[in-house]
Parts: C-alpha cells; structure tokens; sequence
C-alpha cells in the first residue's frame, strides 16, 4: 500500500474523479482502507511499518474528509484540473449575488428583533439550506456534466459563502437557545 502516499484521494478510494458519488461507497472504503493500514496491525513490524501506516492512515482519512463534504470535494476537483478555488473576487463582481448576500445579511441581523427569533431563523436556516443545495447541484452539473470550470469556481465561491452564513445561523441558535432557554 506504500503507492497510497503519491494516489490523489479519487484514485485512493477507487472511485471516478467526479464530483457526485455514492457516500455509501465512499464509507464502506474508507472502513476497508483503514482496516489494513490501521497502526495497530502494525504494533509488532518495524518502525518504518508503523511510521508508514500511520502516513497511509493520515492520508486516507484527510482523503475521507474531503470527499465526503460538498465544497471541499469540489474545491479538491477544481484543484486536480489546474483550478485555484480560493478568488472571491468574483462572486464580488456578481451584483445579483452581491444584492442576495446583503439580503440574507440584514435579515440575519433583524432576528433578534423578530417577535418568535428561533422561528424566523429556522426559517432562514431552511431558506440558506435550499440555496446550498441548488449551489451543491450546479456545481455536480458544471463538473461532471458539461466541465466548465468557470461556472464551477463560482459554485465553489458562492457554497464558501453560504457555508459560512450556515456557521453563523448555528452560532446564533446557540446563542438564542441561551438567552431564551
């Protein structure tokens, strides 16, 4: 298994370099994987044995957390194909998508102030979720379907965003569960 070191994570996991895949098949390789570079069926071998089977175990499962989310799988396949998934620039010359982030902003910022706060934010939360997953299948269509590498970047960009707005929606649930509960 020493070649795992120099496989990209598709190639690890014997699995298509694209962007949809079966999580299922993805978990049940991972499990498969791990039994047999697992340090531990290594604890009697050489220092070289373990040391490789804990680079092999390392790599896989760094290979398994970023097949398994949608954006770093995606970022991970712009990557492969020579593209740099990290220019916001663009989404910021987007004004359509400028307009959206600032509405989802100040709506945001107003749920304080809404009369049942963990209600409108649930409804926000959905309402971000909703858009995640269109982003999430533009980005499998740009990738597998017509390989257009452009319009892959800006779903990339654009999931960065929502991912983020996602963290802040569950950090201000926790906040309000607090405050209310």
């Amino acid at each position: 298994m020493s070649s795992t070191l120099t496989q990209n994570h598709f190639e690890l996991f014997g699995l298509p370099q694209r962007y949809r895949l079966e999580r299922a098949t993805l978990d049940a390789r991972y499990r498969e994987l791990q039994r047999h570079v697992h340090p531990d069926r290594f604890a009697s071998g050489g220092d070289q044995a373990r040391r490789l089977s804990m680079q092999q175990a390392a790599q896989i499962n760094e290979a398994y957390a970023t097949l398994k989310d949608p954006l770093q799988r995606g970022r991970y396949l712009l990557a492969l194909r020579g593209q740099d998934g990290d220019d916001e620039q663009t989404t910021h010359q987007d004004p359509e998508f400028l307009m959206q982030q600032m509405e989802l902003r100040e709506a945001l910022g107003e749920i304080r102030g809404q009369a049942d706060p963990l209600a409108a934010l649930d409804r926000l939360a959905r309402e971000v979720r909703e858009q995640y997953l269109a982003l999430e299948a533009d980005l499998a269509a740009a990738l597998d379907e017509r390989d257009d590498q452009q319009a892959a970047r800006n779903s990339v960009l654009r999931m960065q965003y929502f991912t983020r707005l996602q963290n802040e929606i569950r950090d201000l649930e926790a906040d309000l569960e607090d405050e209310l509960g």
